[in-house]
């Protein structure tokens, strides 16, 4: 199945519609108005603790795990689908509700395990995604001298660890800014505007700041349940999380992701952002 028939089954998985979820980027410019100003809503859900079986970072073993073996694809229903869905929750992918079915929540979990363990993400899950499960790999420390708890996003690899205690406690696919420049026409604050930038998410190393909770409309979209951590640049739940980079520089995760990252991250949490997307 190709990378675009798969995101068009995963997000109709996720959503009935598709909502263009944009971010405000620091390096956009207005043509025309006042620039939009962010009105802080600010909460602190203080991080929960406690390791993932299997995910403590070299410090234990993965849980023992044998493979059914038997091919799964999306849509595939049943035992074996429950199999899968609990041994990646049990690895820190969370893939929604354990309920047999393979939906766009697994389907977004097995690209993330794919992904951290070297595999081209497919929506198939055959020998080698099996062994993988078997033996998994931990996700790339990006930050080794960071703090025990963080977020690292990994752009060659678009995938987000939340760590806790040094532990890698939830592993998601992301979508982040596509690199490619825009210039876009909206109403904003009661005017038609035109707003340009990049479409960039910078790497280096930031902290948590403010939040919103459920949808919050931007100058380029709606984001679901955005966590900002440099400027107008956040981590956010969007209706389309494809394969490739496809934000206007935020960082999109699957909604069912976006529901739970706010209690497990708290403000004030270093945000390590590395590596580069090769398309």
């Amino acid at each position: 199945m190709g990378a675009a028939k798969q995101l068009g089954v995963a997000a109709c998985a996720t959503a009935a519609a598709v909502l263009i979820a944009g971010c405000g980027f620091t390096g956009s410019k207005p043509v025309a108005g006042a620039a939009p100003r962010a009105v802080h809503a600010e909460f602190v859900s203080a991080p929960s603790g406690g390791a993932v079986a299997g995910l403590a970072a070299g410090r234990a073993e993965p849980a023992p795990f044998t493979a059914p073996g038997k091919t799964l694809r999306l849509g595939a229903k049943g035992k074996v689908v429950k199999l899968l869905q609990t041994r990646l929750k049990e690895l820190g992918y969370h893939p929604g509700k354990i309920d047999g079915q393979y939906g766009g929540g697994t389907q977004f979990a097995v690209w993330a395990f794919q992904k951290v363990n070297g595999i081209p993400p497919t929506s198939t899950i055959a020998r080698r995604t099996w062994n993988a499960l078997e033996d998994p790999k931990a996700p790339n420390v990006l930050a080794r001298r960071g703090k025990a708890t963080r977020v690292e996003i990994n752009l060659t690899q678009q995938v987000m660890v939340l760590y806790v205690g040094g532990v890698p406690k939830l592993i998601s696919h992301t979508s982040s800014g596509s690199g490619i420049p825009y210039c876009e026409t909206t109403t904003w604050q009661g005017k038609e505007q035109r707003f340009c930038g990049s479409a960039r998410t910078p790497t280096g190393d930031y902290k948590t700041t403010w939040r919103k909770s459920g949808w919050h409309k931007s100058y380029l979209g709606q984001l679901y349940n955005p966590i900002f951590f440099n400027g107008g640049i956040a981590l956010h739940g969007a209706l389309s999380v494809p394969l490739a980079p496809a934000s206007h520089g935020c960082v999109r995760l699957p909604m069912h992701i976006a529901k739970m990252l706010p209690a497990m991250l708290g403000k004030g949490v270093p945000v390590h952002v590395r590596g580069k997307f090769q398309r």
